[in-house]
């Protein structure tokens, strides 16, 4: 055993008791009723990264929830590193479904539950306790580092885009490391090599000027729900396709060895997923593989509708006006960028509005999707790395989700970023019972002090 590897089992007890004590913090950045704790989250965080030696740790203060920053710049001759997390998390409705209370953790198996147990604080924390093991163990850091960790990424992430885009200079580096993405199993390590973009929106159509009795005006009132209902089948229909004009006009396609992993799906994680979520099969455009639907298609999802009556019983009532969510993810190949996509949607939106209805679009939040090459050197210490901890090659895949501020950093500080993280598919993120591995906790810290190691050596 290593000295990193005693120092790790000497103290995985109070490791987890610091990952504990933030889960314990409800901070759930969209809505406004949690604000002071979306803020004792981010003090939390600050306690952290001055306890285990980081320097001129902050607090940045933002329009929104603040900015937590450190900085450790003493390897002379070494790359910067700029490590990303983020401390805010989603909402825990329906509650209900909570087999425990969704901000106390819990154990039970080999799973810690609580709502951020995996997206972000469990591995954001893995990375703090990675700094500390290489700088108790060995007196420092083998790279340069700067420590930047958001609370927003949940709400949209308009604090740290205002700041990256503002203060590039304060942020300098040669690359980026973002530990907030998963595994397709326990023991099959992987680097992400892709990410969709998004733009979150509201629809809302109005009719009458208040809810009408549905059996005095049935029949010539103007209902904002069927009005809705017209315009989401109009803009994707049963076989999954999307129906916005020009959204393909640009569209790229992927390197033949992307799509033949697509094709021949080798881990069978097409069935691996079917089989977690519970489903006889797979939905979405029949035309394309399953994993080239969730990592490199755009889709388009309703998300919740608001308006109407909702409760138990019955009330005839049409409502005067509704709302829709919906939200589209952008793979980068498509050629456009989220606000491109944002207009056409809004445009198409319209169009297919009926005419007895005023519909308005809102966008809550977008950001752009993001493609990295294998071949930097930070990625290469990055493979071997987990290679080391794991005992195989990792696989690089895409993924379908969207981390705005990768980007942002790619086209603002233009550094490669690598997406090193150790969640699994049934980790439950933004779900009720929202667990982590602590296997992979514990695996996850052991590989990034590694990796720290062979990046400072120029593996």
């Amino acid at each position: 055993m290593t000295q990193i590897e005693a120092y790790i089992a000497e103290h995985e007890q109070r490791f987890l008791e610091d990952l504990k004590g933030w889960l314990r913090i409800p901070s759930i950045s969209t809505l406004p009723e949690y604000a002071a704790d979306v803020r004792r989250a981010a003090e939390y965080a600050a306690g952290q990264l001055r306890s285990i030696g980081l320097d001129n740790v902050r607090l940045i203060e933002t329009k929104g929830h603040p900015l937590v920053y450190g900085e450790w710049l003493k390897a002379a001759g070494r790359p910067t590193l700029l490590i990303y997390g983020h401390y805010d998390v989603q909402p825990v409705d329906p509650v209900e479904l909570w087999q425990t209370p969704p901000f106390e953790p819990t154990i039970r198996g080999e799973n810690l539950y609580c709502r951020g147990a995996c997206d972000d604080k469990g591995q954001t924390m893995l990375v703090f306790k990675a700094l500390e093991t290489l700088i108790t163990t060995e007196g420092g850091l083998p790279v340069n580092v700067r420590v930047l960790i958001e609370g927003e990424e949940e709400a949209g992430g308009e604090s740290i885009e205002h700041y990256v885009r503002s203060y590039p200079e304060r942020l300098t580096c040669d690359a980026a490391f973002i530990c907030d993405t998963h595994m397709p199993a326990p023991d099959l390590p992987a680097l992400i090599s892709g990410l969709r973009g998004i733009i979150y929106t509201e629809v809302e159509a109005r009719g009458a000027v208040r809810d009408l009795h549905s059996g005095t005006y049935g029949g010539i009132a103007p209902n904002p729900f069927h009005a809705l209902a017209l315009i989401i089948a109009g803009l994707k229909d049963a076989r999954g396709h999307i129906h916005i004009p020009g959204l393909y006009d640009r569209q790229r396609e992927a390197p033949p060895q992307e799509q033949r992993f697509w094709q021949e799906d080798p881990l069978h994680l097409a069935e691996t997923l079917r089989e977690e979520m519970g489903v006889a099969q797979l939905s979405g455009e029949p035309e394309y593989p399953p994993l080239q639907r969730i990592w490199a298609r755009p889709t388009l999802e309703i998300h919740g509708f608001v308006g109407g009556f909702s409760g138990e019983g019955a009330k005839t009532v049409i409502p005067a006006n509704g709302k829709v969510k919906i939200s589209m993810r952008i793979p980068p190949d498509l050629g456009l960028k989220a606000e491109e996509v944002y207009r056409l949607f809004e445009r198409r939106v319209k169009e297919l509005a009926p005419p007895d209805v005023e519909v308005t679009v809102r966008k809550i939040h977008a950001g752009e999707g993001v493609l990295v090459s294998p071949e930097a050197p930070v990625i290469r210490a990055a493979s071997a790395a987990l290679k080391e901890t794991y005992g195989r090659e990792p696989v690089f895949i895409r993924e379908g989700g969207s981390i705005p501020i990768a980007a942002l950093f790619n086209d603002i500080l233009q550094v490669p970023i690598v997406f090193m993280g150790f969640g699994l598919p049934d980790d439950n993120l933004h779900s009720p019972n929202e667990k982590y591995s602590l296997k992979q906790f514990f695996r996850g810290v052991r590989t990034v002090a590694r990796f720290l190691q062979l990046y400072g050596a120029g593996t």
